[in-house]
């Protein structure tokens, strides 16, 4: 058999057999948006049940670039208290990874040390968050319900 034949053969196998994985990203990307959705919104209703620790955080260890401590404290609570459940759901999910991007962005930017462990999470729910703003919330979420919707309808006029 020639190089170029078991090349060839080894590239047809594995593509069949990654093509089956492919059934799992439903599966994956409501985990990931249930998973990163929690995260946040825990941390919103942690911020809500101590505001004046909340409050005391944003003034003395955040620090929050050109906001105010407490326009910042309201702006991230809100994020963390808004946006999960559309993630969650699935609704707008794109715009909801996105904003929640943001929160975990100006979050990890606003410390002024993290410890490494602290900082991986922040980049793992960074990851999901972008995937799941590349690829959307799937099939299994209302923007998707909506999709086949509005597919159907065109394909019936």
């Amino acid at each position: 058999m020639s190089l170029s034949r078991l090349v060839s053969n080894t590239y047809r196998r594995q593509s069949q057999w990654l093509g089956r994985l492919a059934c799992l990203e439903p599966v994956l990307q409501l985990s990931a948006r249930l998973y990163v959705a929690h995260v946040f919104w825990v941390s919103g209703l942690t911020k809500v049940r101590n505001w004046e620790g909340t409050l005391f955080l944003f003034q003395e260890e955040y620090e929050v670039p050109l906001l105010p401590p407490e326009v910042a404290a309201w702006m991230g609570t809100g994020g963390e208290l808004l946006l999960p459940p559309l993630l969650a759901v699935g609704v707008l999910g794109r715009f909801a990874a996105l904003g929640l991007s943001v929160v975990n962005l100006v979050a990890v930017s606003s410390l002024p040390e993290i410890a490494p462990v602290a900082l991986m999470q922040h980049v793992q729910w960074a990851a999901l968050l972008v995937w799941l703003a590349v690829k959307g919330p799937g099939p299994w979420s209302v923007d998707g319900w909506l999709e086949r919707r509005r597919i159907n309808a065109a394909a019936r006029h």
